[in-house]
């Protein structure tokens, strides 16, 4: 018998139900549509209410709004918040002085008496006088300065220079007004008040020593003691310990008055208890230097500048056999007491040959070693490092430094 055949059970050939079920999702999306539009609508529509007249109540009396409730704030507004009134108070505080920089802090008033001299390191097998150089342009300084504050014992920062005074002011510029100074100063004075404080005095100008102005500042008796009135007033205000001469390259025939001008210096600092202490040249002969050391209470020698920027060769800073024997030529002549080594801690680098050289730092030095990617020589002969290396331009390069702590066994070699 055969098998008979049968139709699928939603099989439609005329297609009705479609028709019908299209028909019944149309009106359902239209409706949904319609709904989600009404409440949008509603949702960013203000409404239109009247506006209630209400009769006063007499017998409520005035009636105050509530505050309202503080919000919580969390510790990175109060941080905030406790940063900008301590701004507020700093700049509330800020000088304005005609003529001069607004100073972004107040300054630390000195100490009501000048800190007395420390005695002379009479034995080198006791700790030596630690003094320390301080310089406003150099970042690095003041963290070196905030770093070594408990161990040194003199601080020697360049605040004061010599300039021309032909309508009868100051013959002294100095720098307590420029903000790395009053940073420097307050540090001094709120953390070590002890340290003695003696400014560098220079016959330094844009960057350049000033010989002329220097034989016009000490040419003359009235000149000389003007100038030892400006640095009396600048010490006595601030209650510092003394000063620190450093005029160097003078003429040769300002040599007798500029002796004459330190031992003037030193008789009226003498009986108010102040130090004067003077840089000299490691080795010139034009230096009387049995004089000097008389004429002050500490001379402190330069020892250092071997070979310079200018000069007419390319070498060390500083080589050993050079500072043996020139440590040597002038202990012949001075006291030990009253004689203070200054160590290099810096460098010099030359392009192309002498004569063409430029002053860097120790940490320049090391950097350009880094970027060249040539490593430093300890040269074993000079025990001064160096390196060179050539640029893309062709230029050639040769830099020799001298660190603290080369030049620290520098000066314990010496004195074995």
């Amino acid at each position: 018998m055969p098998e008979k055949q049968s139709s699928p059970v939603f099989y439609d050939p005329r297609g009705r139900r479609w028709r019908h079920v299209r028909r019944t999702w149309l009106a359902v999306a239209i409706f949904v549509t319609i709904v989600v539009t009404i409440f949008i609508a509603s949702m960013l529509a203000n409404p239109f209410l009247a506006t209630p007249t209400l009769k006063p109540l007499k017998n409520l009396g005035d009636i105050k709004p509530r505050p309202l409730p503080t919000p919580i704030t969390n510790a990175r507004e109060l941080k905030a918040k406790k940063a900008q009134a301590e701004l507020q108070k700093a700049l509330s505080q800020t000088r304005v002085m005609p003529g001069k920089r607004p100073e972004l802090m107040p300054r630390v008033p000195p100490p009501s008496n000048t800190p007395l001299p420390l005695p002379p390191p009479v034995q080198f097998s006791k700790r030596p006088l630690s003094v320390g150089f301080y310089v406003d342009w150099d970042e690095s300084s003041y963290a070196s300065l905030e770093r070594n504050l408990n161990h040194i014992d003199w601080l020697m920062p360049q605040w004061a220079s010599l300039i021309d005074s032909k309508d009868g002011s100051s013959p002294i510029d100095t720098e307590l007004d420029e903000p790395q100074a009053l940073m420097a100063l307050n540090l001094i004075r709120e953390k070590r008040p002890q340290m003695q404080i003696l400014p560098v005095v220079q016959n330094l100008a844009d960057e350049k020593w000033q010989p002329d102005l220097l034989a016009r500042a000490v040419g003359t008796e009235d000149s000389r003691q003007r100038l030892i009135a400006a640095l009396t007033d600048f010490v006595n205000q601030n209650k510092f310990a003394g000063v620190c001469i450093d005029f160097e390259e003078p003429k040769d025939e300002t040599q007798p008055a500029l002796l004459q001008f330190m031992r003037e210096l030193h008789a009226a600092f003498q009986p108010k208890g102040w130090l004067v202490t003077q840089a000299a040249p490691f080795n010139d002969d034009k230096w009387n230097y049995r004089e000097y050391s008389a004429a002050c209470d500490y001379l402190m020698l330069m020892a250092y500048d071997e070979h310079w920027s200018t000069g007419p060769e390319i070498g060390s800073v500083a080589s050993q056999s050079w500072y043996e024997q020139n440590l040597a030529n002038r202990m012949r002549e001075m006291d030990p007491a009253k004689t203070i080594l200054a160590l290099g801690n810096y460098g010099y680098e030359w392009v192309d040959g002498p004569g063409h050289g430029k002053e860097t730092s120790f940490q320049e030095a090391v950097i350009s070693s880094r970027d060249s990617e040539v490593d430093i020589t300890f040269d074993p002969v000079t025990r001064n490092p160096y390196f060179e290396f050539d640029e893309q331009d062709d230029t050639h390069h040769t830099i020799w430094f001298l660190d603290a702590v080369t030049a620290y066994n520098q000066m314990h070699a010496a004195s074995d």
